[in-house]
């Protein structure tokens, strides 16, 4: 698959659960809970402890019923090592020179962050597929329709503090998906094993 049909992969699902849970396991089962909510595109934060051996475990079990991508990516061998893995995108939070150029190399897809109108210029120009506007709450919807209002053919996705209550408001403003953290994450259900009140609550993002 190309670089290019997954980040259309992304778009179409409009909002990526961005996962950074404590463990592994943890983060295993709650990509279980997603799935039975509906959700087939996942992103594994670095910061999972194990995040690149559960990205290879996810892209085995799940092949290509989903599409698993690797998040907080601020480097280039740690890049190749979830490229390596199975990973499908790379996730940065601020721009890293060649990894959408890497990204492309593999047929993986690239988000490459930026805050600041220069930041998101020069992160589309690096190759991204998709900006990631990051971080977005500390800028809002507003600060996200101003950089749409100048850039909107570039493909822009919010996350940090997006949430049920102003998921709207960021389409709206003109994001064409949002990146979802532990927001999505019903953790009182995760930890007693509810699946079916996990995937009910992370299901009203996929309705909203």
């Amino acid at each position: 698959m190309s670089a290019a049909a997954i980040a259309g992969r992304l778009i179409a699902q409009r909002v990526v659960p961005v996962l950074r849970l404590p463990s592994a396991e943890e983060t295993g089962q709650a990509v279980d809970g997603l799935a039975d909510a509906g959700f087939r595109v996942f992103e594994i934060t670095l910061t999972v402890p194990g995040a690149v051996g559960l990205i290879g475990e996810l892209r085995r079990r799940f092949g290509a019923a989903a599409t698993v991508g690797a998040g907080t990516v601020l480097d280039l061998p740690t890049a190749r090592q979830c490229v390596d893995a199975g990973a499908e995108f790379l996730v940065s939070p601020c721009l890293v020179a060649g990894l959408a150029e890497l990204a492309h190399e593999s047929s993986c897809a690239a988000l490459v962050g930026g805050f600041t109108p220069t930041e998101v210029l020069a992160a589309h120009r690096s190759g991204a597929d998709i900006v990631k506007v990051f971080p977005a709450a500390s800028g809002g919807p507003a600060h996200l329709a101003a950089l749409h209002s100048v850039f909107p053919d570039i493909a822009l996705c919010p996350t940090g503090g997006v949430s049920a209550d102003n998921l709207a408001d960021y389409f709206a403003a003109g994001a064409r998906l949002v990146g979802v953290g532990n927001n999505i994450v019903d953790r009182d259900a995760l930890r007693t094993g509810d699946r079916a009140r996990f995937a009910a609550h992370a299901r009203r993002f996929l309705d909203m």
